[in-house]
This record gives structure tokens, sequence and C-alpha cells, in this order.
């Protein structure tokens, strides 16, 4: 009996350690830290170009890793991440690494209601933040539209279609306010339903590999346009 009390009384101990690891790094500044020191800052010749996002961005170089491959292409996703977390390590993460150009894609698991629940606006207004600490520091901008998802197996019966459908017509407006790049990729990727095309996820909101390849052209389009400039 003392062994079983032991034992739970050493799980709790780790669960509130785990929880309060979490509460103290909720905006993900561990995950990238030592890498930021490694990667240094670019060279004179580097066009350096670093991706912002959740698991979408996170999951991009393992599952499709020939599109980073040979570039100057950094991954900074982080898996359930919010555009409030993402604002929050912009700095580090993003501006730190003096890139050319940031690669924003980022908004589902805002609409998930991950951190809590947020209107449409406060959403725009994080990406919008994002994209003026970009051009504040001279840093050119490609902001993707969200993935069409028709539901979110971590949280069914949000409904998130038409949602995103609305975010991204936010978004394109915002773009053109700001005067940065666009990239639909909702578009090319949607079913009748507004939910992803099957072929394209395993679980309707992740890509898989054939849905990377849809992405990655009219990306990589996206930041030759905006690296000419």
């Amino acid at each position: 009996m003392r062994i079983v009390k032991s034992v739970l009384i050493t799980l709790m101990i780790a669960m509130f350690f785990g929880e309060l690891s979490l509460a103290q790094d909720w905006q993900g500044f561990k995950r990238y830290r030592d890498e930021n020191v490694k990667i240094g800052l670019p060279s004179s010749k580097e066009k350096r170009v670093v991706f912002m996002g959740n698991s979408i961005t996170d999951g991009w170089s393992n599952i499709s890793p020939d599109f980073f491959k040979g570039k100057a292409y950094v991954n900074r996703g982080i898996s359930g991440q919010t555009t409030a977390q993402m604002l929050i390590r912009f700095r580090a993460d993003v501006i730190e690494l003096k890139p050319k150009v940031v690669v924003i894609l980022a908004g589902t698991n805002d609409i998930a209601g991950n951190t809590g629940l947020v209107t449409l606006d406060m959403i725009v207004n994080n990406i919008i933040s994002m994209i003026q600490l970009a051009k504040a520091n001279h840093i050119k901008v490609v902001l993707c539209s969200v993935l069409p998802a028709f539901d979110y197996p971590w949280k069914p019966g949000m409904e998130p279609a038409e949602k995103i459908m609305a975010l991204n017509s936010l978004l394109k407006a915002s773009a053109k306010k700001e005067g940065v790049t666009f990239v639909d990729l909702h578009s090319p990727m949607a079913n009748e339903q507004k939910g992803m095309i099957s072929d394209y996820s395993e679980d309707g909101v992740h890509p898989n590999k054939a849905g990377y390849a849809v992405m990655e052209p009219l990306v990589e389009k996206a930041i030759k346009k905006v690296l000419g400039k």
C-alpha cells in the first residue's frame, strides 16, 4: 500500500511540474532556443527564409524534407500554437535570425480554441502585428491562407470550415492593406464541403506529402517574387 501511495505521489509531482513547465514556456521559447544560437546570423550572400507557423509548418520539413534541402529555409513551426503564441516568440524565432523573408501560415489553432476562445478580428490583429514587426525590421512577408478543414479531430464539432473561409477573406484584405504578398493555399486544397481534399491529408487538417506538393510551388513562387523586389 505504501508503495502504491509513493508511486501515485511521484506521478502527481511529475504531472505538476510538467504542467508548470508548460505554463512557464507557454510561448514556446525553449523549442528553438539552442538552434537559434547554433544557426547564427546569415552570411552576406544568404537569402534566409523563416517559416513561422503551427504543426502544419512544424511537420513540413519532416514529411517533405526535399523542399528545405539545400536552401536557406529555416522551419520555426510549433505544433498546436496559436497566433498569440507566435506573436510573442516572433522576435526570438524570426527577427533575431535576420531573414530576408518570413512565411506566415497560422490561424487554424485559434479557430480550434487551443488557447481559449478568440474572435476572427483577434486572430487577424495578431497576424497584422507580426507583419508590422517584420516590415519594421526590413523583412519581406509572405502571408498564407489558412488551409481548409471540415472538422478538428482533437476538438470535434467546432465547425471550422466557414470560419476559415471568413478568416481567409480578412487575411487577404489585410495583406493588401499592408502591402505584402498573399498566397491562397485554401482554394486548390478544398473539397465541395470546404474541408481538405482527402488525397492531401490523413486527418483532414494536416497535409501529407501530396498536400505539401500542392503548397510548395505556390509558396516558392511567392518567395521568389518578394526576393526579386
